[in-house]
């Protein structure tokens, strides 16, 4: 076993891990040429076990990867800011991203109200519309015509998440279209800075697109919080972003936290249903069972959707398959055990969500996509948090997990009682694991329509 000392407080750790390949970079080479802080996560533990430690710079942070440790972490609330540092160009550094201690977690249990479940129905009109309409657009599609699946899937995931979260004023396709542009390229600059941490210079061309987006973005949403401030009152639904209205009243605030709740969430839902559909097209016998499932269900409301059990094994497999978030991580503000350890206070735990997701002792045969896994008898044994897609630690876990899901079930379940889905041939769909798992190139699907 190895001992490191901190470079900053210069405590003895007895966690097991890497040296750092670089005294001013540590082991972001490693991450790098790895092609992913998931892909070298992955390394990490294969070689050093459960628990293991690296460098990012002179910071030294632990990783863990199992359920027993997980269920160690349980209560930790904060996050340590250094490891998202690069959303906060987007969302801003004082959002409810970066926001820790008391504070935070009453802003949390305030937002959280307007995703429990029991306020589902409230999104539900607006999802069966939604789908619908995508429904219709691919009825009036040539047949065999090839659909770009993941644009589409990214195109309803953002009006869902956007009139979900920010209200009427995103009825409008227009608003929609025009958010979707400059979200589009501010994301995709962040994505480019996780291959190249160097952030370009503010006078250069990817600098110069970078902060046009961003202007576009909060510009956009400032006007959603204007509409919702004038015509809250008329509406009979509570949104997340009445709660922030609620607690800010500076608007350059109130836009960063309604960033920060479609920061993850547009790419996360765009990419469940983009990977949701790959399966099912890539397994059509899978597919036919889920469509006996579906036939005679009704109008998929919250209540219809509890009863299709297979529907929701799908998903689940989803997420774990596809790894839609492959990590998560917290701190603490003093010194801590973890696996027999001792932990010096502030230092990172990188929860690798992803890493467990794929473990070949808890899931046989990790890369096959098999629903039947998350069947009641099949997940007796299993332990609790080996499936933890939205994350665990301190009452923190994505809080809009079960709307998330409502979304995924209602468009899947109206697409698959319509349409055969079909891998158009000679494709190579590989996985890239960024802030939120991709295809690395655009899938094409065909549809036809069943009788």
């Amino acid at each position: 076993m190895i001992s490191y000392i901190l470079q900053t407080s210069r405590k003895v750790t007895t966690v097991p891990g890497l040296e750092p390949s670089n005294k001013d970079d540590g082991n972001l080479s490693d991450i790098t040429r790895a092609g992913s802080l998931h892909m070298f996560l992955i390394d990490l533990h294969k070689q050093f076990g459960p628990i293991a430690s690296f460098w990012m710079g002179e910071q030294l942070v632990v990783s863990i990867a199992s359920p027993e440790l997980f269920k160690q972490q349980m209560s930790v609330f904060d996050r340590p800011g250094d490891l998202f540092q690069i959303i906060a160009p987007l969302c801003g550094p004082t959002s409810i991203q970066f926001l820790n201690g008391a504070e935070g977690r009453g802003r949390r249990q305030l937002y959280d109200k307007s995703f429990l479940h029991e306020n589902l129905h409230v999104y539900t009109e607006g999802l069966q519309k939604i789908s619908k309409e995508m429904v219709t657009k691919w009825g009036s599609l040539v047949k065999e015509e090839h659909i770009p699946l993941q644009q589409y899937m990214k195109a309803f995931a953002t009006k869902v998440v956007l009139q979900c979260t920010l209200g009427a004023f995103f009825l409008d396709d227009k608003e929609v279209f025009n958010f979707k542009q400059h979200f589009d390229k501010a994301w995709s600059e962040l994505e480019h800075r996780l291959q190249d941490p160097s952030i370009p210079p503010e006078d250069s061309p990817r600098g110069k697109a970078f902060r046009e987006a961003l202007k576009g973005l909060q510009g956009i949403i400032k006007k959603a919080l204007q509409h919702r401030e004038k015509n809250r009152l008329a509406s009979k639904e509570s949104l997340i972003v009445d709660h922030i209205l609620s607690v800010h009243k500076d608007e350059d605030a109130q836009t960063s936290d309604c960033l920060s709740y479609l920061v993850y969430g547009i790419p996360a839902a765009g990419s469940l249903l983009t990977w949701c559909l790959y399966f099912l097209a890539s397994h059509p016998t899978i597919q036919d069972k889920l469509k006996q499932e579906l036939s005679g269900a009704g109008d998929f409301s919250p209540k219809s959707l509890e009863k299709l059990r297979y529907l929701r094994q799908v998903l689940e497999e989803t997420f774990r398959c596809a790894v839609i978030v492959p990590w998560a991580a917290r701190y603490q503000d003093f010194d801590s055990e973890l696996g027999g350890h001792k932990i010096s206070k502030r230092t990172p735990v990188v929860h690798a969500l992803g890493v467990v997701l794929q473990d070949d002792n808890l899931w046989p045969l990790p890369n096959k996509f098999d629903p039947d896994r998350f069947s009641v008898e099949n997940g007796k044994d299993r332990p609790t948090l080996a499936f933890a897609p939205f994350g665990f630690a301190g009452k923190r876990l994505c809080p809009a997990k079960d709307f998330v899901y409502l979304e995924a079930a209602v468009l899947v379940a109206s697409l698959v009682s319509k349409f055969k889905v079909s891998l158009v041939e000679g494709q190579v769909v590989n996985p890239v694991y960024g802030l939120v798992t991709k295809p690395e190139d655009e899938i094409w699907v065909t549809v036809q329509k069943r009788n």
